[in-house]
């Protein structure tokens, strides 16, 4: 029987060697396989196989991804061609898709081989700008750029017109998103359940002024009007076109394009739930932390200190 191996996801810049070597450690005694991508060679031990990128979601089991929700993003459109179970590893500020935080990692690794977890479905949404080879499960946002005017465009569903916006940016989201892009500019919470799309203007100063909830079997098109400022067309935060002033953008929603590991659904969605009401706090992070008892407070320090050399 060929050997298990999982595919290491690992955020872009932050310092994630802690966790890796727990990972590598809990593979060496469990007889398991790793892999990165060739790129992330120098950031793990020798160990971990380095892959082409291509390679590493289509040669594996399941996925780690080490960071926040950004590389928990990553992870996802690495397989969305072949859907492998993703499991996030919380070494961010404020993730709402990340579930595991590094103390409880060895025992949810065990969960993970044992398949013993829920899998919660994603969908995502594919944009005619870049083919299928690039989709987004958070958003697709038409963005301003400062100084050359607004994001002027005509929403059409179906081949129907149901207006223009006129705005800083225009944010079309999957549940998933729904806590992203679009909250900031006014939309609603979806859960992760619903099979809807959102597009939210984000300060709209003329036409559509609120969200829009689309069925996911709609295709909705964006198509600039004359007079709109350069835009930058993004897809979960990656610039995929830059400064056009004509064009259309149209977008069509996938279901269950990507699968995440649940080791304990109630009190991820209990988690969740608490960052969303801090984010609606006006306090800066310090300040929260000073409202902690003093125990805690002490406890949240210690952990925080980089480990010893």
């Amino acid at each position: 029987m060929d050997r298990s191996r999982l595919g290491l996801v690992l955020h872009p810049t932050r310092d994630v060697s802690e966790v890796v070597y727990t990972i590598v450690n809990w593979a060496g005694r469990h007889r398991i396989d790793l892999a990165v991508r060739a790129e992330d060679r120098h950031r793990v031990p020798a160990t971990v196989e380095p892959l082409p990128v291509a390679e590493v979601a289509a040669r594996s089991d399941a996925l780690i991804a080490i960071g926040g929700d950004g590389t928990m993003l990553g992870a996802l459109r690495a397989a969305v061609h072949d859907p492998k179970p993703v499991l996030g590893v919380h070494v961010g500020k404020l993730g709402f898709l990340v579930e595991v935080e590094p103390p409880e990692l060895p025992t949810a690794l065990d969960r993970l081989v044992a398949q013993d977890f829920t899998v919660e479905n994603h969908s995502c949404l594919v944009c005619d700008l870049c083919g299928d080879d690039l989709v987004a499960f958070n958003d697709v946002a038409l963005i301003r750029q400062p100084g050359s005017g607004f994001v002027d465009a005509s929403l059409a569903v179906d081949g129907q017109q149901y207006g223009y916006y006129r705005c800083d940016a225009l944010v079309v989201s999957t549940p998933t998103g729904s806590t992203a892009y679009s909250y900031a500019a006014g939309g609603p919470l979806v859960s992760p359940a619903a099979d809807v799309v959102v597009v939210t203007p984000s300060a709209p100063m003329a036409g559509i002024s609120r969200a829009v909830v689309l069925s996911p079997d709609e295709t909705i098109r964006l198509e600039l009007r004359d007079g709109s400022g350069p835009i930058a067309v993004e897809m979960d935060g990656l610039v995929i076109r830059d400064a056009s002033t004509q064009g259309s953008v149209q977008v069509r929603y996938r279901r269950d394009a990507g699968l995440v590991v649940r080791l304990d659904p109630r009190r991820y969605q209990e988690r969740n739930q608490l960052k969303l009401s801090l984010l609606d706090l006006p306090l800066l992070p310090d300040q929260l932390r000073e409202l902690l008892p003093e125990g805690l407070r002490d406890r949240l320090n210690r952990r925080e200190l980089p480990p010893p050399r």
